[in-house]
């Protein structure tokens, strides 16, 4: 049998919460439980939010929980040659082309299009879907702007799910999925304030880490279509899924930091016990303290 290995895969853009730790406890213990290996990405592509003092409080949590894991914590911002090299992959698919466009024009193309006589605008997992409106540029266009615009690169969902053809994957709490990749879009690869997205990050360093089972919070099921067909273009191996429900809190809302989850240095400084608090986690209750 593949020896296990897990991962937790925070982005140090703000403080771990309760949420976190949740979805942490869950991917260690599955490893642990199976003898296997548990690690520790740190996801810090986002040149304008990460910060390292919140690299070092995401590590600091993690001690204070309980949670070790093996091997030094890798950084994604150490990785951008990895990243380069399936861009440059899938561009010599001819999969890829340059986007222009600013949130403002997409939006207000979408708009158009919803009130167009021919129909509404395209909607996806995560609601509108880009229209295409740069993968209907000319090559020669396309070129010069290039060299004057910054620009993303987009994935052109249609030729790419025609070349990857029918692909699912297993998932422990809905067996096995059949993937949907077509229905985001022409996702974003490489933006144009970073050189990677989280769609394509994430996908090549679970497969160049040997990550056999993915832990992550059911918010990203939704993702793991496109990342399903990145594998298949990308010759990659697929790993185990396990999507699990949510922590939330009293009002059914989940702990999200832009809704002032508790963060868990807070909960630390106020004398917490962390052996109760990972207890109570493994039960999937939320803690509830004085």
């Amino acid at each position: 049998m593949t020896r296990v290995v897990s991962r937790f895969a925070p982005s140090p853009t703000g403080a771990l919460h309760l949420g976190h730790a949740f979805s942490a406890v869950r991917a260690h213990d599955l490893a642990r439980a199976a003898g296997g290996e548990f690690l520790l990405r740190i996801e810090d592509i986002d040149p304008g939010r990460a910060r390292e003092e919140h690299a070092m409080g995401i590590m600091e949590d993690l001690h204070w929980l309980g949670l070790d894991w093996d091997g030094v914590a890798v950084r994604q911002s150490d990785r951008l040659p990895l990243y380069a090299g399936a861009l440059d992959r899938l561009k010599a698919m001819d999969l890829l082309y340059p986007c222009f466009c600013t949130r403002a024009e997409i939006a207000v193309e979408i708009a158009a299009s919803a009130s167009a006589p021919h129909g509404p605008a395209s909607h996806g997992p995560d609601g509108p879907v880009y229209p295409g409106t740069c993968r209907r540029l000319d090559p020669a266009t396309r070129t010069a702007r290039m060299g004057a615009e910054p620009h993303a690169w987009r994935i052109a969902m249609g030729a790419a799910t025609d070349r990857a053809g029918a692909l699912s994957w297993s998932d422990a709490g809905e067996g096995i999925v059949r993937a949907d990749p077509l229905s985001h879009g022409d996702v974003v690869l490489a933006r144009k304030d970073a050189p990677v997205s989280y769609h394509l990050a994430v996908t090549v360093d679970d497969a160049a880490q040997g990550v056999t089972d993915i832990v992550r919070g059911e918010d990203l099921f939704a993702a793991t279509h496109v990342h399903r067909l990145l594998q298949a273009l990308l010759d990659l191996p697929v790993p185990r899924y396990h999507h699990h429900a949510l922590l939330r809190g009293a009002d059914g809302r989940r702990l999200a930091k832009r809704d002032g989850a508790l963060p868990l240095a807070t909960l630390r400084d106020r004398g917490v016990d962390p052996v109760a608090l990972v207890t109570a986690l493994r039960a999937g209750e939320l803690p509830h303290f004085d």
